[in-house]
């Protein structure tokens, strides 16, 4: 499972770490703790927001979404699609499949609060302190964290976890480029310093950061063998988290237990949640084997992503007596992109116009209407689900100020032409959709010969699809879409890899086409160098799977990095939507503001959840044994 902007290991949530950080000029007062003064004169802080004064004071006992006096207990067991082989989350992305479990061991410097849009507090660290330059920033850990051995969490822990995730990561790499160094200051102070000044977000990600106990790295295993950080491994890392690995069948399930002595039990951020025993992690490889193991009670929760399944596959008497409940739950946290990408690493795929002709031959609403109930909108924007981060209309202020500074560099149409998707559903639109894509090929120097589309020197066009044989819902899209590129005379080859191969080939950049979902959290920043930027085009493990070496995309990414309000944010969001877009660098897909969960009726949440908690299970879930009893006599 891929690392993520805002969850770290976690489902979709493509998705996306942490937000641009903004200057807070309301912060409350600090503990008596952290009266004094800061190194260099500084103020501590317990909170960071991008969005200005922080809901919670320095003082607060819990967040007002929990339920602080949830009972503890019970077994919840979970869904997760595909295998694994790592437990090594520091080589995610380049060696190995990571278990979705092992984030779950460890903690990070501060964690994000679920009723605000864009606010951290600290977890494993009790304060921040940065200048007005944002050119450093100084974080201090809390006495009495320490690593489910007994040994207590240092200064060398946090620089050695960042050293080794910014060289092994590809992620990481890119996202703490701007990180120069860290060093220890104090008993208890790391200081991290930047390699320029008016980075805003770079004090908030830098709390991102997963603490790695290096003592236990740079030891040796059972066996007597050093243990190699750069390396895959199944061994069972020490964390310092409320969970720990309890067992496992490689590549089939992993076991969490609850740390009953967790350092953190009492702190604000961790009261009222991580309320459930064992986390047990079933994996299947395909997803109808998967609601059937669900329909016959062998695990609990279920993301169900097909919304065909979703309105056809649950007549059954569980559901219809609500002991299997179906529920929506809406998505206020993220935005995404997803579609067929383009590799432009391969030469046939360099000419745009091409590849908007494939983006006319999708006929989006018919997919709609067959294949689901009718309830997807089709993705016209890379922040599809962020409003005020989509492009729309014609550019405009601060939006049009930063396009003219790379007009020479974006398709003419970036200011002259709002981008649409063109529409498909009648006979009369999909003819007129084709008739635009073959006169888009033959633009770009493609004809038609004995019923096949063929280039300049004759040679026959040809694509092969990448696709996961786990994920038969994907498989049913482009099987749908196959035919309308068959129409154009492009030979179409799908190709369907287990997980572990797909992921290898996706990782190497080894594929023509293949689907990719670009999560994007509510405030973007330096992730987008990772998701679009030219150095991240030949890095292995990167999100920049298409291949993008676009140096208007670089520019406009700084400006989203460097912005020193939330409405220059804005403006370069937009300006990189509409770039990106115009580029055609992919078909776009379809997206929902909802997701579909299934679940048995044995455990209970605070009511109402927070706004950006989505459903916010396991976290803020407990296990309700009333519930349970009246399931089990049902």
């Amino acid at each position: 499972m891929a690392i993520t902007r805002r969850h770290l290991l976690q489902g979709s949530a493509l998705a996306a770490l942490a937000p641009a950080l903004g200057l807070n000029t309301g912060l409350p007062a600090i503990t008596p703790a952290l009266a004094d003064d800061a190194p260099n004169g500084l103020k501590w802080r317990h909170g960071l927001s991008t969005y200005g004064e922080i809901k919670y004071p320095a003082d607060f006992k819990r967040y007002d979404y929990v339920k602080p006096d949830a009972p503890k207990g019970g077994v919840v067991r979970l869904f997760q699609p595909g295998t694994y082989d790592s437990f090594n989350l520091v080589v995610a992305g380049l060696k190995g499949t990571v278990a979705a479990a092992v984030a779950r061991i460890y903690d990070t410097l501060m964690e994000a609060s679920l009723d605000e849009p864009d606010t951290y507090y600290g977890e494993l660290a009790e304060a921040a302190a940065f200048p007005d330059d944002f050119s450093y920033v100084i974080y201090r850990l809390r006495p009495g964290s320490r690593w489910h051995d007994g040994k207590p969490v240092t200064p060398e822990d946090v620089i050695f976890s960042f050293e080794a995730l910014k060289a092994n990561s590809p992620m990481f790499s890119a996202y703490y480029r701007h990180i120069a160094k860290a060093e220890k200051i104090g008993d208890r102070d790391i200081k991290f310093t930047f390699d320029s000044p008016g980075n805003r977000e770079l004090p908030m990600i830098t709390g991102q950061l997963i603490i790695l106990p290096k003592h236990w790295w740079e030891g040796t295993d059972a066996q007597g063998k050093k243990r190699d950080i750069t390396a895959s491994t199944l061994e069972p890392p020490l964390g310092s988290g409320p969970y720990r690995i309890k067992e496992f069948v490689a590549g089939r399930s992993v076991v969490l237990e609850r740390v009953k002595d967790y350092w953190g039990k009492d702190i604000p951020i961790a009261i009222g949640q991580n309320n459930f025993d064992e986390l047990r992690y079933e994996y299947f490889r395909d997803d109808t084997v998967a609601r059937e193991a669900l329909k016959a009670d062998q695990f609990d929760w279920y993301n169900e992503r097909s919304a065909k399944e979703w309105a056809s596959a649950y007549d059954v008497p569980p559901v219809r007596e609500k002991r299997l409940l179906k529920e929506l739950f809406t998505v206020r946290n993220q935005g995404r992109m997803q579609g067929w990408v383009f590799n432009l690493r391969r030469p046939k795929f360099a000419d745009a116009r091409l590849r908007r002709a494939f983006n006319y031959a999708f006929d989006f609403e018919e997919m709609n209407r067959v294949l689901s109930t009718g309830e997807y909108h089709r993705d016209s924007s890379y922040f599809d689900g962020i409003p005020d981060l989509m492009a729309t209309g014609l550019p405009e202020g601060k939006e049009l100020e930063i396009l003219e500074a790379v007009r020479d560099k974006v398709p003419p149409e970036v200011f002259t032409t709002p981008y649409k998707d063109p529409v498909g559903g009648t006979p009369e639109n999909v003819r007129a959709n084709l008739r635009e894509a073959t006169r888009l090929l033959k633009e770009a120097g493609f004809e038609i010969r004995d019923r096949k589309l063929v280039d300049a020197s004759g040679q026959p066009f040809t694509v092969e699809i990448l696709g996961n044989s786990g994920d038969s819902g994907m498989e049913r899209i482009t099987l749908f879409y196959k035919p309308s590129l068959e129409r154009l005379g492009i030979t179409v080859n799908l190709r369907a890899v287990d997980t572990v191969q797909y992921q290898n080939r996706v990782r190497d950049f080894d594929f023509e086409m293949v689907t990719q979902v670009w999560g994007q959290s509510i405030s973007p920043g330096n992730e987008q160098r990772d998701n679009f930027g030219s150095q991240a085009a030949d890095r292995t493990g990167s999100n920049n799977l298409p291949g993008i070496k676009n140096p208007a995309v670089d520019a406009i990414i700084e400006k989203i990095i460097f912005a020193n309000s939330r409405a220059d944010q804005v403006a370069a969001a937009k300006a990189l939507d509409r770039v990106l877009l115009w580029n055609f660098y992919c078909v776009p897909h379809f997206n929902y503001d909802k997701q579909r969960y299934v679940y048995w009726d044995r455990f209970s949440h605070p009511d109402p959840l927070p706004k950006y908690a989505v459903a916010g299970f396991p976290n803020l879930w407990w296990f309700d044994a009333d519930k349970a009893a009246k399931l089990k006599r049902s």
